[in-house]
């Protein structure tokens, strides 16, 4: 089944975590760094992340850009590219930010496991795609996407969301900004976390680029299995 490109964007510490083990949002790289970020936002077809990161950070997943928006209406699109959360049990709450502010489509995925009210509440909101039984099934989520026109996804975190794509071999490249800070923390979410890939199956990737920036360095990584 045909995929989109789909890479990754995360800013971490230099000992790979994303957030404090409150699941606190820590602002871990620059403006250079948030430029850049709002530039891939611009450039993709669609955006997502996990309902754990819409619970713990309430992102808009805005172009913040007055200049990108423009650049993208002037072509014919939406000011912002599609919205997307996966959300298998529905949790997300009707007064999110991503349903208050800025223009464009937004989709929800959830699972046959959730509570057909919440569902419908949603769908007064939103776009709501199911796919899977008891969570999200993302392989059939991504492959809708692609024939929905989505063949540029930016995937935005969480620990969670970055793992089941990774594991399922969804993930074309991975974008990753190392600042100059320590967070530790067992408990605290690093980039990708779920039950971890034993000795034999560990996916591997080859460097693109590093780059020094802001006190920090950005790496750019190729699956090489994608």
């Amino acid at each position: 089944m045909p995929t989109p490109f789909t890479f990754i964007n995360a800013a971490m510490s230099i000992d790979g975590k994303i957030s404090t083990r409150q699941r606190r949002q820590v602002r871990i790289s620059g403006d250079v760094d948030f430029e850049r970020m709002d530039e891939l936002r611009a450039s993709s077809d669609a955006v997502m992340v996990g309902i754990g990161t819409v619970l713990a950070d309430d992102p808009s997943l805005t172009v913040k850009s007055d200049e990108r928006r423009a650049k993208r209406l002037a072509k014919g699109l939406d000011e912002n590219p599609v919205r997307i959360v996966v959300d298998s049990k529905a949790r997300i709450p009707t007064n999110a930010d991503i349903f208050r502010k800025g223009a464009g489509k937004i989709i929800i995925a959830v699972s046959e496991s959730a509570a057909f009210d919440r569902v419908e509440s949603l769908r007064k909101k939103a776009m709501v795609i199911m796919a899977g039984g008891n969570q999200v099934d993302l392989p059939e989520l991504l492959s809708i996407l692609d024939e929905m026109g989505i063949h540029r996804l930016m995937v935005e975190g969480g620990a969670g969301l970055n793992w089941g794509l990774v594991k399922n071999g969804l993930v074309d490249e991975i974008y990753s900004f190392i600042g100059n800070l320590i967070i530790g923390g067992g408990t605290a979410p690093t980039l990708i976390d779920g039950e971890g890939f034993d000795e034999a199956n560990m996916p591997t990737c080859s460097l693109i680029s590093a780059e020094k920036m802001e006190g920090g360095v950005l790496l750019k990584w190729k699956l090489k299995n994608a």
